[in-house]
């Protein structure tokens, strides 16, 4: 672009804006171009209106003059087909997670695996019994739908779900100790992503909160002294997200259910990203299941359904059948309640839970977890074979060892051995590569190391690895 003429700048202006084409001419052309057929009208004069006033603005408000190709109608129209392509584009689209980060919270958490899709387009699809009783042809419970495949995994005598763990918790507290104290070690008021506090949603339950011990040590007596008339529950949080060591103590679930049993006491635990599998059994770090938890005597137990557990987006509670009714009766469950669709995805990810090994197989946050470093070196080979195949000079790349995460706040202190690829290409910064990865379709998603692109092998899906490929040699096409 050229600034217009300073003693003739207006006049120079305005016939710039008066070469412009007319909003409804732009439309004429739209409605004889077979492309653009199927786009709906709103959608065609938003987008002729969205280029035309933005050409405007930059001839009115910087004094920059077009040229006379970006000024022409065909110019101008091409511009309109881009803007109607970016508005008819998903917001919510595919992609490649090479960050290592199997459980990542802003690429949305734990997949699901093919078993669980089939069932979750079959409710979405057709009509289900989602609050109709079959056998008795009156209406029926949607938490029914998972409350014996859930007892029957953890052993507890009840369990519901709802829309997420931060709602399970709220639900919980309102109901049990609604203006009530609740007991909490210091050491266990958490913060989650999002700002979510533990404090902050005893808040809103109507519960106070009542600290007791310091940040790295709390014991039993501690818990013990605070008890008084006005406490309604004792609360466990399992600090899934980050790990105190040196010199520490705290107290086990078991004692601190003791002593809700002696001060007639409901005790609670919230286990966060909860699991029903022992990854200790798999060379990792040891996580409380849900189990344990139900074994040890807690009157609830609260967690995710995503997260380790590796289905949708949902909060688990189990506990015991007297206070789990006075949960179910409570108005808020209506505000938190599941809808169809996660009850399905959640009801066939359970079922693989009745046998462990198939859990491992076809849940992909676990089998992701549990996968052997062999396995995602043969998914490094094939990404780097791919991209040999290229033949560009300025490509580099190597397979490198490193290391993935669980992410999500769970297994902090986990570090899970893995493969990646190192990029970079001569001429164009990382942040560059990175860029036009990420705006590519499928997205491209990894990590920068040492001016290096990182893609970890652990979180790419096999038929991911060509997508890759093509994204990166389509990069090298256009630079």
């Amino acid at each position: 672009m050229q600034k217009a003429e300073n003693n003739n700048g207006v006049d120079a202006r305005h016939e710039l804006l008066r070469r412009l084409p007319g909003v409804d001419a732009m439309l004429e052309a739209a409605a004889a171009d077979p492309e653009l057929a199927a786009v709906p009208g709103s959608v065609l004069k938003a987008c002729v209106r969205q280029v035309l006033d933005g050409i405007r603005t930059r001839i009115l408000k910087t004094g920059e003059s077009p040229s006379e190709q970006s000024l022409s109608r065909s110019s101008i129209f091409e511009a309109v087909k881009d803007a109607v392509k970016s508005a008819m584009a998903y917001n919510l689209v595919h992609v490649i997670n090479a960050t290592g980060v199997v459980v990542h919270t802003n690429l949305g958490r734990s997949l699901l695996g093919s078993y669980a899709l089939e069932h979750l387009v079959a409710a979405a699809s057709g009509y289900s019994n989602l609050e109709f009783d079959l056998e008795t042809g009156r209406r029926g419970s949607r938490y029914e739908i998972v409350e014996d495949i859930i007892c029957e995994i953890s052993g507890a005598e009840a369990a519901m779900v709802v829309n997420n763990n931060a709602g399970a918790v709220l639900l919980c507290l309102d109901t049990v100790a609604k203006n009530r104290e609740v007991i909490v070690s210091r050491g266990e008021l958490v913060e989650i992503g999002g700002s979510f506090r533990i404090p902050d949603v005893m808040a809103r339950s109507g519960a106070v909160l009542k600290e007791v011990g310091t940040t790295n040590r709390t014991h039993f007596r501690d818990y013990q002294s605070a008890v008084s008339e006005n406490t309604g529950l004792l609360l466990k949080v399992h600090t899934s997200n980050y790990g105190i060591v040196g010199f520490t103590a705290s107290v086990a679930l078991r004692e601190l259910v003791q002593l809700g049993a002696d001060s007639g006491l409901p005790v609670m635990e919230d286990l966060g990203s909860g699991t029903f599998v022992d990854f200790s059994r798999y060379g990792l770090i040891k996580e409380p299941t849900v189990q344990e938890s139900v074994a040890a005597g807690a009157d609830l137990i609260t967690f995710s359904g995503d997260k380790l557990l590796g289905g949708p987006q949902a909060g688990v509670i189990v506990g015991s059948k007297n206070l789990m009714d006075r949960i179910k009766k409570n108005p808020l469950t209506r505000a938190l309640r599941i809808d169809k669709l996660t009850l399905a995805a959640l009801e066939s990810t359970l079922r693989a839970y009745r046998d462990e090994p198939t859990a491992l197989e076809k849940i992909p946050t676990l089998y992701m977890l549990t996968c052997p470093v062999e396995h995602i070196k043969e998914k490094a080979d094939r990404l780097e074979k791919s991209l040999s195949v290229i033949r560009d000079h300025r490509l580099k790349h190597r397979v490198i060892d490193s290391v993935s995460r669980a992410g999500g706040g769970s297994l902090p202190l986990q570090d899970l051995p893995t493969r990646c690829i190192a990029m970079s290409v001569d001429g164009i910064s990382v942040s560059r590569l990175d860029q036009f990865l990420r705006r590519y379709r499928p997205a491209v998603v990894g990590r920068i190391e040492a001016d290096e692109y990182i893609m970890d092998l652990r979180t790419v899906l096999a038929d991911e690895i060509d997508m890759i490929a093509r994204a990166v040699n389509q990069l090298l096409c256009e630079v």
